[in-house]
């Protein structure tokens, strides 16, 4: 904000996320580190905030990830190649003749050969400057910044690569040194690291998280666990490409639904939209109507993409609690039928199991009327 007199710079402007519960901030943290690297703050170049450092991305969020991260290289051996020089009996290998020519005029050294050889080993100076980033983010989610949470839920973790790291030395650095030869594991480690030890060194400007795009991912996670568990399959993000003759400036090049779940016969259609319609069930806003209507549209459009008589549907909002209801549309001319599921749910990672466990019964159930209506199209067929 700036001074409408002056156009001096006297304060910023500070946006929260709307449909949240009390512990928000707890759960906004748990939700990005669950979601990983499909979330990052998007940084605006601007002059510095006015509030300082005091509303920039918290480092205990950047910390969460490098543990994150660093629990993945730990599982795997990181290995280089070390130059060391050891005493043998023997002249073998690349010797260092100017070190054995002044020790030699003594008998009991005359068979004693200062040899150089490479070794693989986990005890590098790149596993050394991890571990002193390790340590600067355990002080971080051991300290008053981290909310409560946070450091109950992490501790283990933080315990459990104390152990695995307790035989490197920390080594301090400004900067972790990222190869081409590095794989994806370590890459992803060393630039989270980098990322912890510039927090101290950059600005703090403006910057945001796209809640919507938070709730879209978090919804796909959600469905995620659930194909896995069913024995399905999740397409995120799967585009139904459009073909053109002459295309017009306005024209949709695909039709793009957040997710489509698929489990034997059934295929079922995702959409997730951060809205507030369940934080205003009887509210007679037009403004509800028209959106909801769209958000409608918009899904009955991707459940066309199915085969099957009945269409099914998800339409996820975000909710103070979990619920799950439904919608049918039927079409009498063709008898055909749509069912649009409405999915209220909450953005905390406490409400996952209960989530899986309900869509994991509602699945269960779509997939068998799919079944049942796939068999009944076999037996119309007439044999020839």
């Amino acid at each position: 904000m700036r001074s409408p007199d002056t156009g001096k710079q006297i304060g910023d402007f500070v946006v929260t996320p709307r449909y949240t519960g009390n512990g928000r901030y707890e759960d906004y943290i748990e939700i990005l580190n669950l979601l990983g690297s499909e979330i990052n703050p998007e940084i605006t170049d601007s002059i510095p905030l006015a509030s300082g450092r005091n509303f920039r991305p918290p480092m205990y969020l950047e910390a969460a990830r490098f543990i994150r991260t660093l629990e993945e290289v730990t599982k795997r051996s990181w290995r280089k190649f070390d130059r060391v020089e050891k005493i043998t009996n023997e002249p073998r290998g690349q010797i260092n003749w100017n070190k054995y020519i002044q020790k030699e005029y003594k008998a009991e050294n005359k068979l004693r050969f200062p040899v150089g050889k490479n070794i693989l080993s986990e005890f590098h100076d790149e596993y050394s400057q991890i571990r002193y980033v390790f340590d600067l983010c355990k002080v971080e989610l051991l300290s008053a910044n981290t909310p409560l949470r946070i450091r109950l839920n992490i501790r283990n973790k933080l315990d459990y690569l104390d152990e695995k790291l307790y035989e490197h030395f920390p080594l301090q650095t400004n900067l972790v040194q990222v190869r081409f030869s590095d794989s994806p594991t370590v890459k992803s480690c060393k630039l989270q690291a980098n990322r912890i030890l510039d927090f101290n060194l950059v600005d703090s400007t403006a910057w945001r998280v796209d809640f919507a795009d938070v709730f879209e991912k978090f919804v796909q996670h959600v469905f995620k666990e659930v194909a896995k568990e069913s024995g399905g399959r999740l397409l995120a993000n799967y585009k139904f490409d459009g073909y053109f003759f002459r295309q017009y400036a306005w024209e949709l090049n695909h039709l793009e639904p957040d997710a489509i779940l698929q489990k034997g016969k059934a295929t079922v259609f995702i959409d997730a939209k951060y809205k507030s319609h369940l934080y205003n069930k009887y509210g007679a806003s037009e403004i509800l109507k028209e959106e909801h209507r769209r958000d409608l549209h918009q899904l009955l459009a991707y459940t066309s993409f199915s085969k099957t008589e009945t269409k099914f549907g998800l339409l996820c909002y975000p909710s103070q609690e979990i619920e799950l209801r439904e919608i049918q549309y039927r079409n009498s001319i063709n008898q055909t039928l749509s069912k649009i599921k409405i999915f209220g749910l909450p953005l905390n990672k406490g409400s996952i199991g209960e989530a899986k466990r309900l869509l994991l019964n509602e699945l269960m159930l779509i997939e068998e009327q799919s079944n049942n209506e796939s068999d009944q199209i076999l037996q119309a067929v007439p044999k020839v």
